[in-house]
């Protein structure tokens, strides 16, 4: 069973299954049909299906002529799972988010895998990717495959390989970006680091599902402590009239020991402001406190708060209130350059601006229209930005620093600025670093 599959990623006459066709596993479909692989796309939305199947992206760095390339390869999308066993790998690209007591939800990942167990077959091999905490694979995946009577490591295979994409991003691409790989056994290891070896350019074998699991915290824990500290640092800086940015980019020219983080108004997307919970959660199962974790998650999620009473106390020294200010955010993606909303520190800051009762605008030109979401609503288009549409708000948030503003543009017309991405970097009297 092992050295068919084996086989049939060799040949290329594998057909990839890939579960979930968002910022994870659309640009790893299309790198399989790239490469001349058969890929059956899952996915719950029909919307998603429709637009894939008429060659169009719903995600703006994915061009609608590589959905067109891929169709014309043989891509196909569905919402019909029990074509499961068309597929030879199943590869789960499904969100992982938090629930409101800040404990993780695999409800996404579990109701997948529910809805594909009726279909496994014999030679199947699940793959997840989707961030969670050490041992989800095993303790979670493993007995539904094993529900259905497989023997996992013998005719059915398992692994755990967390994805890396990084979107917007033009120096890496799925290629590109090394892949770890952590198999249930030697088999599933090594069926595993096959098929991603087929499409990915390095792939990184580990010991386990759960050190593969681990490895994917880590990298993006490290990322949310260094920016907890540097958002502390912050406000001590300014408490101290030092602009962090300008001491972070002298401390940048040191060659060793020192690379620099950058601080904001929160922190966003799928990762960095998610995954430490996930360690901190499966943590006290072992009895184990993580403080210094969570202590940068306190500080991180204390940002957009930071941020919005510097935006107080600049519109209390012109003689107004936030209460019935008209208020510009400007970006309301998580990061720069992409449309990409998850977890948007801007989404946050708008709804506390509202709730103090501010009139709250955005413009984003990656995002014309503020999208549905699981939590947050916002009957709101962006705005086109003129030097009149500029004036006639009482402050601007600068949230998220897309390279498409322009930025000496707000500086002349702005009535008052308030920079939370230390973008400017000449001092003004209408402009206020948060």
């Amino acid at each position: 069973m092992k050295q068919q599959l084996l086989n049939r990623i060799a040949d290329k006459s594998a057909v990839i299954g890939i579960v979930g066709l968002g910022y994870v596993g659309l640009p790893l479909m299309l790198r399989f049909a790239e490469v001349g692989y058969k890929v059956l796309g899952f996915d719950i939305d029909q919307s998603k299906v429709d637009a894939l199947t008429a060659g169009k992206s719903y995600i703006e760095h994915i061009s609608a002529d590589s959905i067109a390339t891929a169709l014309e390869r043989g891509f196909e999308a569905t919402t019909d799972f029990s074509r499961a066993p068309e597929a030879d790998t199943l590869i789960l690209c499904v969100p992982t988010p938090l629930n409101k007591y800040r404990e993780p939800d695999l409800s996404f990942v579990l109701d997948t895998m529910d809805s594909l167990v009726p279909y496994l077959r014999e030679g199947h091999l699940v793959s997840l990717e989707s961030t969670t905490y050490p041992g989800t694979t095993d303790e979670e995946l493993l007995p539904r495959m094993e529900s259905r009577g497989f023997k996992v490591g013998e005719n059915a295979f398992l692994v755990f390989s967390p994805e890396r994409e990084d979107p917007g991003n033009p120096n890496f691409t799925t290629r590109t970006i090394p892949k770890v790989c952590g198999g249930y056994s030697p088999a599933c290891q090594e069926i595993g680091v096959a098929l991603y070896s087929a499409v990915i350019d390095k792939v990184v074998p580990v010991s386990s599902t759960r050190a593969a699991e681990m490895t994917k915290l880590l990298e993006n824990i490290h990322r949310a402590v260094n920016i907890g500290l540097v958002n502390e640092m912050k406000i001590v800086a300014d408490k101290m009239g030092i602009d962090i940015h300008e001491v972070i980019r002298a401390a940048a020219t040191k060659p060793f020991g020192f690379v620099p983080y950058y601080p904001g108004p929160g922190l966003g997307g799928h990762c960095i402001p998610i995954d430490p919970f996930y360690l901190t959660w499966k943590a006290r199962e072992y009895g184990v406190n993580t403080r210094f974790i969570e202590l940068a998650g306190e500080v991180n999620s204390a940002m957009p708060d930071y941020v919005v009473a510097k935006v107080a106390a600049a519109l209390n020294i012109r003689k107004k209130a936030i209460n019935g200010s008209r208020v510009l955010v400007l970006g309301i993606a998580y990061k720069k350059n992409v449309d990409d909303m998850r977890e948007s520190p801007s989404v946050f800051l708008m709804e506390k601006l509202r709730d103090l009762g501010a009139e709250v605008s955005y413009s984003d030109p990656h995002v014309p229209v503020f999208p549905k979401m699981r939590e947050h609503h916002f009957a709101l288009s962006s705005v086109a930005l003129d030097a009149a549409t500029i004036a006639s708000y009482d402050c601007v948030l600068l949230a998220t620093d897309h390279d498409k503003f322009d930025y000496a543009a707000l500086k002349e017309h702005a009535q008052l600025i308030v920079d939370s991405r230390g973008k400017y970097l000449e001092p003004a009297d209408h402009i206020v670093k948060a």
